[in-house]
């Protein structure tokens, strides 16, 4: 198998692992309240923290990755991840969660998405949106198979069984999947192909010509916007099931749901984008997620929720597609490492504050309600300011 598809099974198989288990956590909240009697505030600002250490780690996760290469950077940072998780099975108090969230499983996070995502581009310059959404169904595959294996787990196991055996397998998988990688001889993508050969300069701007741009910010804003969304829902809504009288299992099932639909967002949106530009992607996602978050904050009836689970998931899914390419079409491949991990930084502020927010939500007013709503109008003003990007003809005519 050529070297490129390699990288593309390796990056899926790490999406795959990283964000199920991520977000499998969610299902030892009800666990670890009742053993340590901990707020979901307090398992909410566990998770924030690593989100915030994701963001900031990619700065240098990208970095790392144009010099070194993705094979040391994930093969490193994905055994941390995994031991990460084999140790959260011994904690006894919450400094201690706090501690390897922020560092091992922080560690783990902080490469996965721009390490996995930025080589790919390199790898299919012409087809970046489509082969960035097949990257990234690794994700929603994880979303939709590894909760419910966590819940089986925990269920006949125990949650600290089970939290050792997640993190022992993730720790193998991870470090098998970061050995299928490489990195282009050609940093733009040209000639990725060759095994032999001097590398040639990545066109594209420098990225100090990219942080003076008014481009650049909007999109760090936008994506502040959105991300807190994509990190709250999923980790509270099954929990916010179970207070609905949902069964383990069947709360599961709801991030199963998102899952399978994300898929369809994250392969119709990345098929797009490389013909409608990243404007108008943007938009798609933004649309479909508003449209999630205003049934969330307005209606109870579980079974109709799940249509816009459904209809949020798509939206969800897009959003982790659409980003990188969208950074390769308006800026080039130059800095693209930098610049795409300096975008997911101002995400991951946003997302550090999402899941405390949630879990202050419920402890404050019993309800998700105040949450969503304030995540429906992040994502309103997110819109407007996709809005404002540049079209797929602008850039064309530009260059």
């Amino acid at each position: 198998m050529q070297p490129r598809y390699l990288t593309l099974v390796g990056a899926g198989l790490t999406q795959f692992t990283i964000i199920g288990i991520l977000f499998s956590f969610s299902l030892f909240f009800t666990e670890l309240q009742g053993q340590f009697g901990w707020s979901r505030t307090q398992l909410s600002g566990a998770t924030a923290l690593a989100f915030f250490m994701m963001g900031l780690l990619a700065m240098l996760g990208g970095r790392l990755n144009d010099r070194f290469g993705p094979r040391i950077v994930l093969g490193v940072t994905g055994l941390c991840y995994g031991a990460g998780y084999m140790l959260l099975a011994n904690i006894e108090s919450p400094w201690q969660l706090y501690v390897l969230f922020g560092t091992l499983i922080g560690l783990g996070l902080g490469t996965h998405d721009v390490v996995t995502l930025s080589t790919v581009a390199r790898w299919f310059p012409a087809s970046r949106g489509l082969m960035t959404a097949i990257t990234k169904v690794g994700t929603a595959i994880g979303q939709i198979a590894l909760p419910p294996i966590a819940a089986l787990l925990i269920l006949n196991f125990g949650w600290k069984s089970a939290m050792f055996t997640m993190g022992l397998s993730a720790g193998l998988v991870l470090f098998a999947a970061a050995m299928l990688m490489s990195l282009p001889r050609d940093p733009a993508g040209q000639g990725a192909d060759q095994e032999s050969g001097p590398k040639a300069p990545a066109e594209g701007l420098t990225f100090a010509q990219v942080r003076r741009s008014r481009l650049f910010w909007t999109l760090c804003a936008m994506q502040f916007l959105f991300f807190p969304s994509l990190m709250t829902v999923p980790l509270h809504l099954p929990v916010y099931g179970e207070d609905l009288g949902m069964t383990k299992t069947q709360a599961a099932a709801m991030l199963s749901v998102i899952g399978a639909s994300s898929i369809a967002g994250r392969l119709v949106v990345g098929g797009l984008v490389d013909r409608i530009g990243g404007r108008n992607g943007y938009l798609l996602c933004f649309a479909t997620l508003i449209i999630g978050l205003l049934a969330f904050t307005l209606l109870q009836n579980i079974t109709v929720i799940y249509i816009f689970i459904a209809i949020y998931g798509f939206g969800h899914g897009g959003f982790f597609t659409v980003v990188s390419p969208s950074i390769a079409e308006y800026f080039g491949m130059r800095a693209h490492g930098a610049i795409f991990g300096t975008v997911l930084f101002f995400g991951t502020i946003g997302g550090s504050v999402g899941p405390i927010l949630g879990g202050l939500a419920f402890d404050i007013f019993d309800s998700y309600t105040p949450a969503f709503a304030t995540l429906l109008a992040f994502a309103v003003v997110g819109l407007g300011l996709s809005l404002t990007l540049p079209r797929l003809s602008d850039q064309s005519a530009a260059s």
